[in-house]
């Protein structure tokens, strides 16, 4: 089936044509691992897991790269501040190291717990330094770079005749000192950028490593470069991240790839919008305060109802968070399950997959519409509703489809006995969700998870299990 994909480098919907046929290279910006991941970061992941998994079920053989961002990134995009990794550390009283380590983990618990399909190469940029090196000489030889005493070595855009394809000319002509791009003394264009920063005079940094040109550490841009090349080849299918990184980091990956190969970079670029929170706009670490997963566990809910939540808005359209729009996928969530095991106890033994209905075909034409999982998620619950269908070939394809929205359909119910005092609370719970007292419905919820009590609400009732002992 053929697959159209709305690329962000000329702002409509393509034909994807792979540089293989039957097969397709994906490169996804990862964290950068100095603090949690807040759940506007998960939302893009949930949606290039989407991606990665309906072309995976449309056919395509697909290799997925994503980096691990532990180096580099400064705490501002015109190359000045701290490294993130050096803020964490100092943060934590540990070293950059232990906060790369710990954080990367606890990324991969919530990216796991939410569904997510484990990339196929994983790159820390700690274990690229070399192949940054070798881009930076390249670019070098070109003529592209130009060093600044004291402080690093930076790509020269103006020797790029089209750098800022991506995000549009008019937008990086518009750029001003102060402005979008903070000033670096000597740096000749405002959107220059290093792509390596010496180590400051006088004072030892936790990472930091030799080079041609002195001691320092890359530029946040270079390691996308240097590892989506090594893993998928001069030119990638697609790339993948927030639209947050159109402006700088993505149009400086193209201006440096393209630089050093004179070859395309990538095809496709797909950016997923923000999560946005009310009047406080995107969220985001610098703020201060942010929303983890661990945030939404507290309050008992599922975290695969957070991807439900998720799948329901395209990735083309902000998402606007809340909790009450949480607690109604949570029971909509539930409410599905409900219906697959229903169908699954009806049907016994699913039958032949009919990749000729019409329940399939429409699935995958909705998957095919760039990625249109809130379509196909609606085509999942007609599919598991029609009474008309046989209960065999709607278990056959609920099965199937769950390759894709990955929500654990078939979970069985909770059972067993519940200490008098958490009976008592989800009563009172009960009570107050018909009372539409939603606050203190939720402050019970929070309440019983705290206890280890996870609640789900179904159509036949408040479920609970233990998440601990």
């Amino acid at each position: 089936m053929n697959f159209r994909i709305y690329n962000t480098m000329t702002r409509q919907k393509e034909l994807f044509r792979p540089l293989k046929e039957g097969e397709a290279g994906i490169y996804t910006c990862g964290p950068t691992v100095y603090h949690y991941a807040h759940i506007g970061n998960m939302r893009s992941y949930i949606a290039e897991d989407g991606l990665v998994r309906a072309l995976r079920f449309l056919g395509w053989k697909v290799k997925r790269v994503m980096n691990i961002t532990d180096v580099g990134h400064l705490v501002s995009d015109a190359d000045t501040g701290e490294d993130k990794m050096e803020v964490g550390a100092r943060r934590e009283g540990k070293s950059a190291w232990d906060i790369a380590k710990f954080y990367t983990e606890a990324f991969f618990r919530d990216y796991y717990a939410l569904g997510c399909a484990k990339p196929d190469v994983i790159c820390p940029a700690t274990d690229y330094i070399q192949e940054m090196v070798d881009l930076g000489l390249a670019l070098e030889k070109k003529g592209f770079t130009y060093p600044i005493a004291g402080d690093g070595v930076y790509f020269d855009v103006s020797k790029l005749p089209d750098y800022g394809k991506l995000a549009g000319k008019a937008h990086i002509d518009g750029i001003k000192e102060g402005a979008r791009v903070e000033a670096v003394a000597g740096k000749r264009h405002p959107a220059d950028f290093a792509i390596w920063k010496f180590a400051a005079i006088g004072e030892k940094r936790q990472m930091e490593w030799d080079s041609p040109w002195g001691r320092g550490f890359p530029g946040w841009h270079m390691e996308c470069s240097a590892m989506a090349m090594k893993h998928l080849g001069d030119t990638i299918d697609v790339h993948c991240g927030g639209e947050d990184h159109v402006a700088v980091h993505h149009t400086n990956e193209i201006a440096q790839s393209e630089g050093a190969t004179g070859k395309p970079f990538s095809n496709y670029w797909m950016h997923v919008r923000f999560l946005v929170t009310g009047d406080e706009g995107k969220m985001s670490k610098s703020a201060g305060e942010f929303l983890t997963l661990e945030s939404v566990t507290k309050r008992g809910y599922d975290p695969l109802s957070y991807r439900y939540y998720c799948l329901q808005t395209h990735y083309r359209k902000q998402l606007e968070f809340s909790w009450e729009g949480v607690e109604a996928s949570a029971r909509g969530l539930d409410g599905l399950r409900a219906l697959a095991r229903k169908v699954k106890t009806e049907a016994g033994a699913p039958a032949e997959l009919d990749k000729g209905a019409k329940p399939y075909l429409d699935f995958t034409a909705a998957l095919a519409d760039d990625v249109n999982l809130p379509a196909a998620l609606a085509v999942l619950w007609e599919t598991l509703k029609d009474g008309s269908v046989p209960a065999a070939q709607r278990l056959a394809f609920a099965q199937a489809a769950e390759e894709v929205t990955a929500l654990d359909l078939f979970r069985a119910e909770a059972a067993g006995e519940l200490a008098s005092e958490f009976m008592a609370m989800i009563k009172d719970r009960e009570a107050a969700r018909k009372a539409r007292d939603w606050k203190k419905s939720d402050e019970l919820r929070k309440a019983l998870s705290d206890k280890g009590v996870l609640i789900e609400d179904t159509p036949s009732g408040t479920k609970w299990k233990l998440t601990r002992g």
